[in-house]
């Protein structure tokens, strides 16, 4: 199958084999009959495994290419299971352009766990290499990265990992496989949190986990099951539902991320745009090879680096929305120093740009116009 078919089919029956209904229902059942101890017809209990999240996780797996997928809770529950794998004193290299949940889960919880974190650029291979030792057994990217938009060489970090017989686990979140498929630029492990993209319309938290390798999976199947961070049924549906339409959403936030980066780039009062599409962007080549198209998250700085600029500015948008999240139908705008990025010290921040003029953007599916408008109106406020 084509990725569009994919993504209506891809890992599906079809029909349902209880009624013959067409979309995969909703089991909103916690246990199974069994006609004697042990037999049953593949479900026990639903936090081991639930026919709509059974659905959803095969989906998963085949817009993806890989063959096992997992469901979780939160994309922070589907990260928190990949560094379970891990023991006390065994060492992480992750990007330093990183989703603040992430750092903070990395930091303050696992750090106690004796799990040791170096944060570094991932563009050079010699200073990744530089950081690897005995004790060095993952290593976690993003990209593009939240919210700088930076764009790492998934095939350079491959090669690195599989040099030194690392585990290489890539967040597609902003991507998605529409744009982007690690596994198959050789990753290990793919991560979403699905409540964005592939969710879609902002009604659902829910996290997955995609990966090829069998010995790999269960034991990631193991962790989801013992430490039961699953997603529900009702979540499981809204994103499976959710999938079918993501090669149409994803192509138009791609154009309307085009039309909106031009935009701002042009603009007398915006100092910076970051955007993978642009020819300025520094790794635009790279972003180039290994992306269909470059999605619609847009970060910029306005012109003076002002605190209270950029929070005029996302007080008075009128079409985008000022919120956390990202990746819906709908256009939001936020403000990554005290919203998404504020448990990472200002002092780190701003090492990766984040600075506080910085305005992050998740460009919609509205009109292209009414959006540029909007943005024209907030700048001039």
């Amino acid at each position: 199958m084509k990725f569009n078919t994919k993504t209506i089919h891809g890992g599906q029956e079809d029909i349902d084999p209880g009624y013959n209904s067409v979309m995969s229902p909703i089991y909103q059942t916690s246990t199974y009959a069994q006609s004697s101890p042990g037999k049953h017809k593949g479900f026990e209990y639903s936090r081991s495994a639930n026919p709509t999240r059974t659905a959803l996780e095969k989906s998963l797996a085949s817009i993806e290419n890989g063959k096992f997928g997992l469901a979780f809770g939160s994309g922070l529950a589907a990260i928190d299971a990949v560094i379970k794998t891990l023991k006390p004193g065994d060492e992480v290299i992750s990007t330093n352009d990183l989703y603040g949940g992430s750092y903070r889960l990395f930091t303050r919880i696992f750090k106690d766990f004796g799990i040791k974190f170096h944060f570094i650029g991932l563009d050079n291979t010699e200073n990744i290499e530089a950081h690897i030792n005995d004790n060095t057994k993952m290593i976690w990217a993003e990209t593009p990265t939240n919210p700088m938009m930076n764009i790492v060489d998934i095939q350079s970090l491959s090669k690195v990992s599989k040099k030194h017989n690392l585990i290489l686990c890539v967040d597609n979140t902003f991507a998605t496989p529409y744009l982007q498929q690690p596994l198959d630029l050789g990753a290990d492990i793919v991560m979403h949190s699905a409540t964005k993209y592939l969710g879609g319309h902002s009604d659902v938290v829910l996290g997955s986990l995609v990966v090829n390798d069998k010995v790999l999976a269960e034991k990631l199947y193991f962790i989801q099951n013992a430490s039961g961070a699953i997603a529900g049924p009702m979540d499981s549906f809204l994103v499976l539902r959710g999938i079918k339409t993501l090669h149409l959403r994803m192509q138009r936030h791609s154009e309307n991320g085009r039309s909106v980066a031009e935009f701002l780039q042009q603009h007398p009062k915006v100092e910076q745009v970051y955007w993978p599409g642009l020819p300025t962007h520094p790794n635009h080549n790279i972003a180039k090879k290994q992306m269909k198209d470059f999605g619609g998250m847009v970060s910029f700085t306005t012109k003076g680096n002002s605190y209270k600029d950029a929070i005029k500015f996302v007080e008075n948008i009128k079409v985008f929305t000022l919120a956390e999240s990202l990746g819906g139908v709908e256009s939001l705008a936020g403000h990554p120093a005290s919203m998404t990025h504020s448990s990472i010290p200002k002092d780190e921040r701003k090492k990766i740009g984040v600075v506080d003029s910085l305005i992050r953007l998740s460009v919609g599916i509205e009109d292209q116009q009414d959006l540029i408008e909007d943005l024209e109106q907030a700048l001039r406020s």
